[in-house]
């Protein structure tokens, strides 16, 4: 199912200083295009160069502002237990001046969640901070945990695209963002930073067992600060991570973790119409970019595609920016768990 708070039909921003740039891109292209001796080729030539301006127009005017609220039902729960309502969001990647999507944040309020989780990359600016608080003002006075990610803490730079096909390129980090004051403007208004934390809390009349770790794609995860089985009191238990990397999520697992939550992907975010992502940009495969799945035999995992990009690729194509309103629900009592050879990671998709 999909919920839009805003009718972005009405919404878009002004696209004319940036499609006129394209148009004088494109015109200049054709100026110093070579000249063909055929007609038809150059012709073919210009057609090209003009569908490509007009898909980048498309992936950095509309759809990077075309965001949506999608939904998924997660049976985790004990059965017997009425069903809990978690917001995900994950990777505003926010600037001051993005008045259309904190716009948007704010209006999630009005799905009055149970518990919001937020899965870090919120920052794109040193002076975005403000911007991130308030468009949140009334979802901070809901149960709220989060851990952050290296947009966080670093400012985004340039990256050749090209870098993202290469897991071993040697990583670039900008200036020091000011993480600290979002942390404290969270936890001032009851949010639980899960850092390298364990914490118990009650939502709804459910016991539940939290743990997060630090960003794994900047490698400062330390699982074994939160290492070792959930509360066995608890009805639920939900780990937190930015990046899901595979090494994360096999600790999770192992533990007995009944959800876990991350973002950091942006589902891809250039994807092909019939293949998907590109990449990830972590060691996960391709069909969990986004999205629920199975993570090992027990453990489900969620991905959020995020509602941002980095200022120096703010394009999207066929992956909209997007929170997830996840509806979790008993789920049937579990079968003895059979060895199937695989390790924890192999995993089953339950949710699009």
């Amino acid at each position: 199912m999909v919920w839009e708070p805003l009718d972005l039909r009405h919404a878009q921003p002004c696209p004319c200083a940036e499609s006129h740039s394209v148009f004088v891109t494109v015109v200049a292209y054709s100026e110093r295009m070579p000249v063909f001796s055929s007609p038809v080729l150059r012709r073919a030539a210009l057609g090209t160069a003009a569908a490509g301006a007009a898909g980048i127009g498309y992936a950095s005017l509309i759809e990077r502002n075309a965001f949506v609220l999608r939904e998924a039902t997660l049976p985790v729960l004990q059965p017997g237990s009425a069903s809990l309502r978690v917001l995900h969001i994950s990777d505003l990647h926010m600037t001051p001046g993005q008045r259309l999507k904190q716009a948007w944040v704010r209006e999630l309020a009005r799905l009055e969640p149970d518990l919001v989780v937020n899965t870090g990359d919120n920052l794109a600016h040193p002076r975005a901070v403000p911007s991130v608080v308030q468009p949140l003002t009334e979802l901070l006075s809901r149960p709220g945990i989060f851990v952050f990610g290296s947009n966080d803490y670093f400012a985004p730079v340039p990256k050749n695209p090209l870098k993202y096909f290469d897991k071993n390129h040697k990583r670039v980090h900008g200036a020091p963002l000011p993480w600290q004051d979002l942390r404290a403007a969270f936890t001032e208004r009851g949010w639980l930073d899960l850092t390298h934390v364990r914490r118990d809390l009650e939502v709804a009349g459910i016991k539940i067992s939290t743990a997060g770790v630090d960003d794994p794609h900047l490698k400062r995860d330390r699982y074994d600060t939160v290492a070792g089985s959930p509360n066995p009191l608890a009805e639920l238990s939900i780990g937190l991570t930015h990046s899901p990397e595979p090494r994360v999520l096999d600790r999770f697992a192992t533990d007995g973790y009944d959800l876990v939550l991350a973002g950091h992907t942006h589902g891809g975010q250039l994807c092909l119409p019939g293949f998907g992502a590109l990449v990830t940009n972590c060691g996960i495969d391709r069909s969990r970019v986004k999205g629920a799945s199975r993570w090992g035999a027990h453990t489900r995992l969620h991905v959020s595609a995020g509602l941002g990009t980095s200022p120096w690729a703010p394009y999207r194509f066929c992956c909209r920016p997007e929170a997830t309103l996840l509806t979790l629900v008993a789920g049937p009592p579990e079968r003895p768990i059979t060895d199937t050879g695989h390790g924890v990671s192999e995993s089953e998709a339950v949710a699009r």
